[in-house]
């Protein structure tokens, strides 16, 4: 009798910024050699109004980030990837959903925007986060891919 494993899981947070989408090469390059599948996720949620109503009728925020996951996957990785890819879009803070997404993961990677620690602490950062909470090893990528 044989038990297949299931393949090591990378998943990486993607938001269409530059610190994404070199932590998203980083990925794509060591699922190739690891021979893990790619799950990378976009999180998104409602604008804040500040107490003013505010209709977003018009507006499909969950079509937008998995156009901006599909498009940003696709630039990066290209039509035909030599990884398997999972992509998936998930309504809520970041933090919270690339912490979740990587329960089960062997590894989480993110991109860090530099904002600095001072800012950080005042804006919340997303990477900072997912290293103190994360259930598997962070890697923080660069903008600039280090």
């Amino acid at each position: 009798m044989t038990s297949q494993a299931k393949p090591p899981l990378i998943v990486v947070g993607v938001d269409g910024s530059e610190a994404s989408r070199a932590a998203l090469r980083w990925a794509a390059r060591q699922a190739a050699l690891t021979g893990s599948q790619l799950r990378p996720v976009h999180a998104w949620r409602l604008p804040p109004t500040y107490g003013i109503p505010a209709d977003y009728g018009d507006t499909d925020f969950e079509k937008q980030a998995r156009e901006t996951l599909l498009r940003t996957v696709e630039e990066i990785l290209g039509e035909h990837p030599g990884v398997a890819v999972d992509p998936q879009v998930v309504e809520g803070h970041p933090a919270a959903v690339l912490t979740e997404a990587a329960r089960h993961a062997d590894l989480l990677a993110v991109g860090s925007h530099g904002h600095g620690a001072f800012t950080g602490m005042l804006l919340g950062s997303v990477s900072y986060h997912c290293v103190q909470h994360a259930t598997c090893p962070v890697l923080v990528v660069r903008p600039d891919g280090r």
